[in-house]
């Protein structure tokens, strides 16, 4: 967004144009021309940055538009007009012109699977003409303008996957022509339109993943010509209305994860014979599942997970020749009788079924042979949690599709099919909670691709296969609640991407392999009550992801080993009920443990404090007959040494009174001095890990390593002087979360870790970025590892919307209105921050790669890392020069304290850059050339003249050299939400006069040098 000098008053008047709302850009249509498409071709693309494919290279003078790549142009009675605008997935970024408005003849446009922004012109209402829309998989905001409605030919609205809000137009009702309206996967809110029902030729609606609330209007059953009818996860409640069942031509309809209730008709299949797939998982229907769905016999999919179905699965549904998914899991399916499954013999016939989905119902009986002959490309099997009983058929081994097999949580008996190796595409296998007997067959090493092996609480015996060293691929392995005896195989111990290993509750004897070093990824080690002795392997320091270790209920014998200092990552310690011997090393209280079990073993000495000693409720050391000391609710006896102590004093007392009294006065001066003494020095020391009052849990390494895909560049964000910033999705509940990283071995980056935990621990604003949680870890390397989890803010940082990051800016071309408000939450964020907060704050490092914009382009201040308290900084007599350069208040160089005017001065800076689009430390600022000095020389001098007097008066008055003159962060914010309601109300003429306040009140927030 670089704007010359010379041109800056035209860049406003383009502002001025595209954020106003008129319904034309010329005087009249007549006047366009052959050369208005042109020029709207041009306007087009100069709000677009090409994407690496380079589609709009041929967007140039030397060809005719016509020919520009993406257009269509047809003249039977108006030569060489453009008809058509295609440009699919050509990762293309940028906004939509208004002044495709002006390209009247257009009746087809087709931007979809590219990354435009902003709102959809409601220039668009101009194209009567147009029959497809198309701008699906995009990144538009803001509401779906009505003007469009105008657009009386349209056949075809695709706004699928968009950031679109608000309400769906009741307009929309008017597009008679209407077939196909997609506007699933957006924000979009309040109930669903009664006008949809008078499209009455839609064949498509698509309204999936909304908040959509409400009831599902009678209406639509009047859309005679409705194939597919898509709602799926809004939260839509009541009941599907009758009518909709009514309408034959349905092919696809589906309701899923609502809130729906009532029960599927029984004559549903023979209402809806055209049905292809059904989907109603997640809501709350009952009753039957109908027995006349076979009826539809196209039916490809049928999803009725997770509701509350009753009764018997229906034994004709091997008639659906074509069934790919059967969904049933999570109901109360069943009568508990043996007759419960027969429906499967019939689904022999389903040659193209992948996904059978049956578990968590109330299914009994003895599994049936036939479920070896269903289809060979099933990929999913899910019988888990039913009280099915008998044995596991050995033909399950023809299934050699399978990448899932959940028999788990049932009553099956006998011994696990020896064929079972044969499933060498599995990936996981689900055995546990049954009552399974002998041994794992040796062929489980042939699946080699497995991840997840579950046998847990089952009746198993004998050894672990040496041959389960082959699955290297693991990451789970639960073999706990068995009768595993033996010894532990060291095959065990090899997997280099192993993350749980539980092995608990079983005999296994001997040692504990020296191998288990070998598991760097490990997370969780679990070998409670076994019959392990010996030493604890030495070897167990080198396993540094390890944050639960459960050794308890065993034969160790000796001191727990040193390397265990290593362990910083250690969450969960349990060594009780073992012979172990020796002191209890102090360094246990330096690790971050939350729970420590050292009951029932042999320790003796001093009992020490620190750290997890010192909270009863952690720390358990009962049954330790020789342990003395540590903190008075443990109740255990004083070390001799300090009764002796005592004593000492009380006949010293008693021969040397005087002398007593002396030494304990200049003790008692002594403490005051160092307390005083340590109280300042405990303030300026930086600490290891957040205090026990922080309001935010920490997370794990290895959570933050999965949500980032091992923080793999393509998640990468961003870099700064401290670490890298990368995006992820949790495991439990896939939220997205910005990851900020920290290098340790950057100097400053451990204060500023600390810095930002101390800032936002206990502030809450709109306007400042929002933390989650933080990680105070190692890596899998054996390196500390700190990180802070901030809410994911998709738009990123001001700093790409202003300028170009390598090849890319979002950009883009802020709108006015945009620009305005992103100021105001930027001033409101540091007016809490200067005025609101208990202690207040100086954020000292604002900047726009520090402002990031969240779904609604509402910013959010972030990066607390240099950021101080008011005291704090008082208390320092001077401080060197931290920040950003060009953001930095020029006081800060002749060793003046840190203030909030250093901050009101980075906020002058930053209005003047996105107002001029140019950062102070462009290339073009040397010698005497300042930002602020271009943005003097920039303004038109008839600009300047229509100023306000009375506004140009008072930003003068603040224009000052000393930063005690300049304005507070308080009439800051209070005169940008002055200058807004004055935008809001000015005449359209009127626009540059605001205009020129905002950049003259940047420039006045500014000290001169």
């Amino acid at each position: 967004m670089e704007i010359p000098p010379t041109t800056l008053l035209a860049f406003w008047s383009f502002l001025l144009v595209s954020s106003t709302h008129v319904p034309c850009f010329f005087a009249s249509s007549a006047h366009f021309s052959n050369e208005t498409d042109h020029l709207a071709l041009l306007h087009f693309k100069d709000l677009i940055t090409d994407g690496p494919l380079h589609s709009l290279s041929s967007w140039n003078h030397t060809l005719h538009f016509c020919r520009w790549q993406g257009v269509t142009c047809r003249g039977r009675h108006h030569p060489q007009r453009v008809t058509a605008l295609i440009l699919t997935n050509k990762n293309l970024v940028g906004a939509i012109s208004p002044f495709i408005g002006n390209l009247t003849f257009l009746r087809r446009i087709d931007l979809a699977d590219n990354s435009f922004s902003g709102p959809i012109p409601e220039q668009m209402g101009q194209l009567f003409r147009l029959r497809f829309l198309r701008l699906r998989n995009n990144t538009l905001t803001g509401e779906i303008p009505t003007n469009v409605t105008h657009c009386s030919k349209l056949e075809v609205l695709y706004l699928w996957k968009n950031r679109l809000a608000g309400r769906i137009p009741t307009e929309i009702g008017s597009l008679s022509r209407l077939t196909e309206l997609y506007l699933g996967e957006n924000n979009l809110t309040g109930s669903i339109p009664l006008s949809l029902g008078n499209l009455s030729s839609l064949s498509f609606l698509d309204l999936t993943r909304n908040n959509l609330d409400g009831r599902i209007p009678d209406d639509l059953g009047r859309l005679a010509s409705l194939e597919g009818f898509l709602i799926r996860e809004n939260e839509l409640s009541g009941m599907i209305p009758p009518q909709l069942y009514n309408l034959s031509s349905i092919k696809f309809l589906d309701v899923g994860y609502n809130r729906l209730h009532g029960n599927l008709p029984p004559n549903l299949g023979l209402t809806l014979p055209n049905l292809l797939k059904l989907y109603a998982g997640g809501n709350q229907f009952t009753g039957p599942i109908p027995i006349s769905l076979s009826n539809a016999s196209g039916l490809v999919d049928i999803d009725l997970g997770n509701n509350s179905f009753s009764g018997s699965v229906p034994t004709n549904f091997g008639s659906l020749k074509g069934l790919s998914e059967l969904l049933l899991w999570g109901n109360k399916l069943g009568i508990g009788k043996s007759q419960d499954l027969i429906f499967l013999d019939s689904l022999t016939n389903c040659s193209s079924l992948r996904v059978l989905q049956i578990s968590s119902n109330h299914l009994s009986g003895v599994l049936p042979d036939s479920i070896s002959n269903i289809s060979t490309q099933l990929t999913w099997l899910s019988l888990g949690s039913n009280k099915i009983f008998g044995s596991i058929p050995s033909g399950i081994q023809n299934l050699v599709d399978l990448t899932v097999l959940d028999l788990g949580n049932n009553f099956l008996t006998g011994t696990i099919p020896i064929g079972i190796g044969k499933l060498n595409n599995a990936r996981k296998l689900w055995f546990h909670a049954n009552e399974l007997s002998g041994q794992i067959a040796p062929s489980l090493g042939n699946i080699s691709q497995l991840l997840v092996l579950s046998l847990y609480e089952n009746n198993l015996s004998g050894s672990i296969p040496s041959t389960i060293g082959n699955c290297i691929n693991l990451q789970f392995i639960y073999l706990d609640g068995n009768k595993f005896s033996s010894s532990l195989p060291r095959q065990l111990f090899i997997f280099p991407s192993l993350i749980e290993l539980y092995i608990g509750n079983n005999s296994f004897t001997d040692s504990l392999p020296i191998e288990v070093g070998n598991l760097k990824t490990l997370s969780t080690l679990s070998v409670s009550d076994n019959k392990l002795s010996g030493e604890i392997p030495i070897s167990l320091g080198d396993c540094l992801s390890l944050e639960n270790l459960w050794l308890d209920g065993n034969f160790f014998q000796e001191p727990i080993p040193p390397t265990f200092s290593t362990l910083r990552g250690l969450r969960s310690l349990d060594l009780s009920r073992n012979n172990l011997s020796g002191e209890i090393p102090k360094y246990l209280g330096k690790l971050a443990l939350e729970s420590l079990n050292l009951s029932f073993n042999n320790f003796e000495g001093e009992l020490p404090k620190q750290g997890v000693f010192g909270n009863a409720s952690q720390v358990s050391v009962l049954g330790n007959n020789k342990l003395c000391g540590g903190i008075p609710e443990l109740n255990l006896p004083q070390c001799s040494s300090q009764a002796s102590k005592k004593q000492r004093k009380y006949l010293a007392s008693k021969v040397k009174i005087s002398v007593v009294v002396v030494v304990l006065c200049l003790m008692l001066v002594s403490c005051i001095f160092a307390t005083l003494y340590w109280v300042r020095k405990s303030r300026r020391k930086p600490v290891d890990v957040p205090s026990a009052e922080d309001p935010f849990v920490t997370m794990s390494y290895t959570e933050l390593f999965k949500a980032t895909d091992g923080f793999s560049s393509a998640n990468l964000v961003g870099t700064g002087s401290f670490g890298a910033v990368y995006k992820g999705a949790l495991d439990r509940d896939g939220t997205m979360v910005a990851v900020k990283v920290f290098n340790l071995q950057q100097q400053g980056a451990l204060r500023s870790f600390m810095a930002e935990c101390e800032a936002l621990k206990n502030i809450r604003h709109r306007n400042l970025v929002k933390i989650l949680t933080c990680c105070v870890s190692i890596d899998f390397k054996g390196n500390d590892f700190k990180a802070l989890v901030y809410e994911y803010m998709p738009n990123e940082s001001l700093d790409k919307w202003l300028h170009k990051d390598g090849h890319e800016q979002l950009g883009r071309n802020l709108k006015f209105t945009q620009m305005l408000n992103i100021a105001i939450d930027v001033a409101s964020a540091l007016d809490y921050l200067h005025n609101h907060c208990q202690t207040p704050i100086i954020h000292r490092d604002l900047k726009p790669s520090n402002i990031l914009l969240d779904d609604d382009m509402i910013a959010r201040v972030g990066d607390f890392g240099l950021a101080r308290f008011l005291p704090e900084v008082a208390q320092t007599s001077l401080v060197g020069i931290k920040g950003s350069v060009g953001y930095i208040a020029p006081e800060y160089a002749i060793g003046s304290k840190a203030s909030t005017q250093g901050d009101v001065y980075s906020y002058g800076i930053l209005l003047l850059e996105m107002i001029t689009g140019k950062g102070p430390t462009d290339d073009m600022f040397m010698d005497s050339l300042s930002l602020h000095h271009f943005a003097k020389l920039a303004l038109p001098k008839r600009v300047m003249e229509i100023v306000e007097p009375r506004l140009l008066k008072e930003y003068t008055e603040v224009t000052q050299e000393s930063p005690r003159e300049r304005m507070c962060m308080k009439d800051v914010a209070s005169e940008m939400h002055t200058i807004k309601n004055q935008y809001l109300g000015v005449r359209i003429h009127r626009d540059i006069q605001v205009r020129s306040q905002i950049l003259d009140g940047g420039l006045s927030y500014l000290s001169h040098y």
